[in-house]
């Protein structure tokens, strides 16, 4: 039975408000969101490591004074160590790995207050855009329970969408914020590059292209999440300028009439799913009702040659993760440790030579030297967050006859084959085919958004992408505030909910 039914419908920055009023206690809320961890997650998977009594001991101490102290936090199970708590990143290899210190990310989230109670469900290394390792098995979207929540930071967007918490971790490398965050009807941020810290055990996640944050139901939470979380790190490889005035503050203000590209066209050529094109074609309508001036334009970057520099980083980061491994468990890995498609992709890894890998940042940069240039002329661009709706729970696993070719190739060790036969191109174009549009500010580095604007006739969320300028993450708060208010979400509640 809920000890408090109103839970959520406060976001995190109330649930605060209510805990410094002493009108709710931290423990109390920290024990209604077990109590409903305990009563939905069964249904959708969510949480996979329960860090109850670690809570408990957090909501018992004097408060911080940071801005959301008392408020129940799940943390992604990837890139989020907490001492003493498993981080399996969701491979059968690391079941037991247990960290012995805390990430940056982590101590800033318990200085800001939050009460860390659990990890949340991700694919393995974070690699998919569905949350369904084998490890811990599928995790479920609570708009529709056949239908995956995305990825890879899909246990937190489900968790946040169910109301087990009003806001989650997670980390984007390639859209593992916004996708899920578009797929759940939840506001996704991925900050700039930098903005957030990585350490201290790396100076930059994926070389760059990954940061973390939080997926929420209000773009208040957000704004002040990273208010507290953001800035340098010691040993920090490079300082991003820090905003003018918090983030938070800067809700209230007009963006003013921005200048906005919109494109609705896949970037590597693809087919795109009529009820995205629909999103972003409301949105449009909708920003121009608002006063904004909406041009169709797109930044001139060759999508497809871009897609397979990620790729490089993409089989490239499988490879040295594998290999990673055998320092961590002291032994030497097999094929049997990781998912059979994950040990393909690190066959592919080991075929790319360091010369590639170099081509494949020079096109990084290139790309955010076109940004710079396309932004020169507009304040923001717009897009689709996804291509597609979200699929169905099993719909985009491998084929048994896919399955078949990957265990071949393990077994005899066929990576160079793979390469040489040209199939890489087949394997990039369907890796990304559903999601197409979000790696493009993880490459360049640049601010990117999910706004939770638009559902399917199926009722499946649907949300637009922004991108913004480096380091502009304050225009993008202002009109996502903008557009919260025009087009309330926060009161749309999935029909599985805590």
């Amino acid at each position: 039975m809920s000890r408090f039914p109103e839970y959520d419908k406060y976001d995190a920055l109330a649930l605060a408000e209510l805990v410094r009023q002493k009108q709710i206690t931290p423990l109390e809320l920290c024990e209604e969101a077990i109590e409903r961890i305990e009563r939905v997650n069964p249904k959708i998977n969510a949480v996979v490591t329960r860090m109850y009594e670690q809570g408990r001991r957090a909501a018992s101490e004097p408060l911080s004074g940071g801005p959301f102290a008392g408020v129940p936090l799940l943390i992604k199970d990837l890139d989020y160590a907490y001492t003493g708590v498993p981080m399996t990143t969701g491979c059968k290899a690391l079941k037991d790995y247990v960290p012995a210190h805390d990430d940056e990310i982590v101590l800033r989230l318990k200085k800001a207050g939050t009460v860390i109670i659990g990890k949340t469900n991700t694919p393995e290394f974070g690699l998919l855009a569905v949350t369904e390792p084998e490890l811990f098995g599928p995790c479920r979207n609570p708009w529709n329970t056949s239908h995956t929540p995305g990825g890879s930071s899909g246990g937190s967007a489900a968790s946040v969408a169910a109301g087990l918490v009003p806001m989650a971790a997670g980390n984007d490398g390639g859209g593992s914020i916004r996708i899920p965050a578009a797929y759940c009807g939840l506001f996704g941020l991925k900050p700039s590059r930098g903005r957030n810290p990585s350490g201290p055990d790396q100076g930059q996640l994926w070389l760059g292209a990954e940061q973390n944050h939080v997926i929420t139901r209000s773009v208040r939470d957000s704004a002040a999440l990273l208010d507290a979380t953001q800035g340098p790190e010691l040993g920090a490889p490079y300082e991003i300028r820090p905003p003018e005035r918090p983030y938070i503050e800067e809700l209230e203000k007009n963006p003013g009439r921005l200048k906005i590209a919109f494109n609705t066209q896949s970037p590597i050529g693809t087919t795109v799913h009529p009820e995205c094109i629909r999103a972003v074609e409301e949105t449009a309508h909708l920003l121009e009702e608002l006063g904004h001036h909406l041009e169709e334009a797109r930044p001139e970057i060759d999508g497809q040659d871009l897609a397979k520099s990620y790729l490089a980083l993409y089989f490239g980061f499988v490879a040295a993760h594998i290999e990673e491994l055998e320092s961590v468990l002291k032994r030497k890995i097999k094929p049997g440790d990781v998912e059979t498609a994950t040990w393909t992709l690190g066959l592919l890894g080991r075929t790319f030579s360091a010369g590639y890998l170099y081509q494949a940042l020079h096109r990084w940069d290139q790309a955010a030297r076109q940004m710079g240039l396309f932004f020169q002329k507009y304040d923001l661009y717009l897009t689709p967050t996804t291509a597609y709706p979200p699929a169905k729970i099993g719909e985009l696993q491998p084929k048994a006859s896919e399955l078949f070719m990957m265990k071949t190739v393990n077994a005899f060790k066929l990576g160079r084959l793979i390469k040489g036969l040209g199939l890489v191109d087949q394997i990039a174009e369907k890796s990304l085919e559903r999601t197409p549009f979000t790696q493009l500010a993880n490459l360049s580095g640049l601010p990117a958004m999910s706004v939770p604007i638009y559902w399917t006739s199926e009722g499946l969320p649907c949300g637009v992408q922004f991108i913004g300028p480096f380091g502009d993450e304050t225009t993008l708060f202002q009109l996502a505030a903008q557009l919260e208010k025009a087009r309330p979400w926060f009161n749309k509640r999935p029909p599985l909910t805590g």
